[in-house]
């Protein structure tokens, strides 16, 4: 896929200026495909037949141009299009890598440390409450204004912002507002049910010593992820950003598809039978009609 969208991507260069325009700018086309056409288009076609070799060559060409793309479009405030297609195109070219080379993505090499699976250590009294109030505050600050803000900054100067006219631009920042007081009033109560009932917090450096089932978990299994992900949308939509939006949306994605898994199998073989009942009984993202 990689291969064949680089291969559309330099027949539209030459054909469509908007195209031209918006990827490249002021950028040579004719220089940049000496490069990219055999180290990003003919590499990604030789990986995708079976030469792992040019896995070596086509992802570290996409990074290094991802750099060097998302580096011009701040400085020049051009080009806005090529450096968000390039952090695509890096995205997908790590996710390849690894799949060539494990044939998955190794989620669990990561999860180690803080993020690794085990019990909370300390359940007596309010410890478990006090750690969960900190990691959902620390959670929030790096999710909710960290992340955001650049990305939103980002969006602003390289000419990516869509025009709204204000009385739209106003309904969706009332709108964002709204969402996200409804999603932290939800990750609260599933932080505050998870930390009393289950001894433990949403950390899996941390969880819970007993299955929680109570509460918003009643409902649905993962509330919290939920309401990240909502909060998430909420500020896209409190700041005007589809990119914020994007981000969102692509957080939930990867997280149901790489650490769900992970994490539903660890909840198996600590909890058992119980587990596999109520997995069967509750949906993941939305309750049952």
């Amino acid at each position: 896929m990689q291969g064949l969208a680089g291969a559309l991507w330099w027949i539209l260069v030459p054909t469509v200026p908007a195209v031209r325009h918006a990827t490249l700018d002021g950028l040579d086309p004719l220089w940049t495909a000496v490069l990219d056409l055999p180290l990003f288009v003919l590499a990604s076609a030789l990986a995708a037949v079976g030469r792992r070799w040019a896995v070596a060559v086509v992802t570290p060409w996409t990074l290094l141009v991802t750099l060097g793309m998302v580096g011009y479009a701040t400085v020049t405030g051009q080009a806005g299009a090529g450096a968000l297609a390039m952090i695509g195109a890096s995205a997908g070219s790590l996710g390849a890598a690894m799949l060539l080379r494990w044939g998955r993505i190794p989620v669990e090499r990561a999860m180690v440390g803080p993020v690794a699976f085990r019990p909370a250590r300390r359940t007596e009294g309010s410890a478990p409450l006090r750690a969960t109030l900190a990691q959902m505050l620390a959670f929030w600050a790096l999710f909710l204004l960290v992340i955001p803000a650049p990305i939103a900054c980002a969006e602003r100067r390289w000419g990516l912002s869509l025009a709204l006219p204000t009385t739209v631009a106003g309904g969706l920042s009332i709108a964002g507002i709204v969402l996200i007081v409804a999603a932290s009033t939800l990750g609260v109560w599933s932080a505050v049910t998870m930390a009393q009932l289950g001894r433990g917090t949403p950390l899996p450096g941390a969880m819970a010593h007993h299955l929680v089932i109570a509460g918003p978990y009643r409902w649905i299994r993962n509330p919290m992820a939920v309401a990240g992900i909502a909060q998430g949308a909420g500020m896209g939509l409190l700041l005007g950003s589809w990119l914020v939006l994007l981000y969102a949306v692509a957080g939930g994605v990867l997280w149901h598809v790489l650490v769900r898994p992970a994490e539903e199998r660890d909840l198996a073989e600590r909890f058992g039978q119980e587990y596999v009942r109520y997995r069967a009984r509750v949906r993941c993202w939305l309750p049952r009609g």
